[in-house]
């Protein structure tokens, strides 16, 4: 499985289309995703102050049978890879959601189903 954290507005969007989407498909052809041990990490890089966030799990395997392209790149400034999606996301490939609060600080919590 693969993680996104998600803005409201994208998430509500992706409700009336059936794809998930986000500014950087369009700004870098590709959706940031993260593995399930970057999660956490992720929100409080660059969601900081998101009360609304919400955290997207996503079927690669799904991904695969919509023929959408997944690639995991190094990314040097986090010293890891992380999965690079390049294309909307079916909402058919997103296995599961949950509310995703981050704090001013960044600080989330993984919703205890995820452990």
């Amino acid at each position: 499985m693969l993680y996104r954290i998600a803005r409201p507005a994208d998430w509500a969007a992706a409700q009336h289309t059936s794809f998930f989407a986000s500014p950087d498909l369009a700004a870098e052809g590709f959706i940031h995703a993260s593995e399930l041990s970057q999660v956490l990490d992720t929100a409080r890089k660059h969601y900081q102050n998101s009360p609304d966030a919400v955290l997207l799990e996503i079927d690669e395997a799904a991904l695969a049978t919509a023929q959408v392209r997944v690639e995991r790149e190094w990314a040097e400034s986090r010293q890891a890879y992380f999965p690079h999606i390049f294309a909307p996301i079916p909402l058919s490939a997103v296995a599961r959601s949950w509310p995703f609060p981050v704090d001013e600080a960044g600080r989330a919590a993984l919703p205890k189903d995820l452990g």
